[in-house]
């Protein structure tokens, strides 16, 4: 028999610190897990056209024909448990781990299987207590839908997951629109600037390279009175930048160099 498979978003929840909350309080526990389901997990899944596949113990999974929906459901699944929280004890509130993810799923005796399952599980167990994982799929596909900001949290080696999952997180509260405007032009500063970039060794000898790396920091190593200087950056060979000063009244050296950086480029 050909199994029964589509493409669907998944996600994956549980509650966090279940086993210490049970422990505590059973029945108290239980019954507030009950409340949630009714009052808020039940009433935002059909909100958002998703579908419960099932629950466990301490944690569900929610099939959605959209990534987009099921991303709106988990914010809003997690912003309403942080005002429940708001006036209970850190050791009583209930706090969900999320993940999200888009795949292949098979389908078989009303339950849900594979790597698309798979993955949404695993991401979730990245997620922290009131947090929200969508797998780098499940963020291809929303990041320029909503307005939501994320953390790239990168290749992720998960359990019983062969290759590293590029994971991120939703950075609940942000917004991806409360950056620098698009086009707003960035602030100048005080003092002319001369971005000062490695030299490339041309000539093919690496025992050359320490003269090229030397060219560069003898130029951006100077350090005098800040207030009569003019600012150069020299990014490093790993990626970042540092910022030195230079004297106006540098020497003759200096100046060509800097000439020298200008025509080059």
């Amino acid at each position: 028999m050909i199994p029964i498979r589509r493409l669907a978003a998944v996600l994956a929840a549980d509650v966090a610190g279940y086993s210490r909350l049970i422990g505590a309080d059973e029945e108290g526990t239980l019954n507030r897990l009950r409340s949630i389901r009714a009052e808020v997990i039940d009433p935002a899944i059909t909100a958002h056209r998703g579908w419960l596949v099932k629950t466990t113990g301490d944690g569900l999974l929610v099939e959605f024909a959209s990534v987009v929906d099921a991303v709106r459901c988990a914010v809003e699944l997690q912003r309403e448990m942080i005002a429940r929280n708001a006036a209970a004890p850190a050791q009583r509130r209930i706090q969900f781990r999320m993940g999200i993810n888009v795949g292949d799923i098979i389908i078989e005796d009303g339950d849900i299987f594979g790597d698309g399952v798979n993955i949404a599980a695993r991401v979730e167990a990245l997620a922290e207590p009131g947090g929200i994982c969508p797998s780098a799929a499940a963020h291809e596909q929303v990041r320029d839908r909503l307005d939501l900001a994320f953390d790239d949290l990168g290749e992720q080696q998960v359990k019983n997951i062969a290759r590293p999952v590029r994971t991120y997180r939703v950075a609940l509260g942000a917004s991806s629109r409360a950056t620098l405007p698009v086009g707003a032009p960035l602030p100048l500063p005080d003092k002319p600037s001369l971005a000062v970039l490695p030299f490339q060794n041309m000539t093919g000898d690496a025992e050359q390279e320490y003269f090229v790396d030397g060219m560069v920091e003898e130029n951006t190593s100077e350090n005098p009175d800040p207030s009569s200087s003019a600012a150069f950056t020299s990014p490093a060979a790993c990626g970042t930048a540092k910022t030195e000063t230079m004297p106006t009244d540098a020497s003759h050296r200096n100046r060509k160099f800097a000439d020298s950086l200008l025509v080059s480029t």
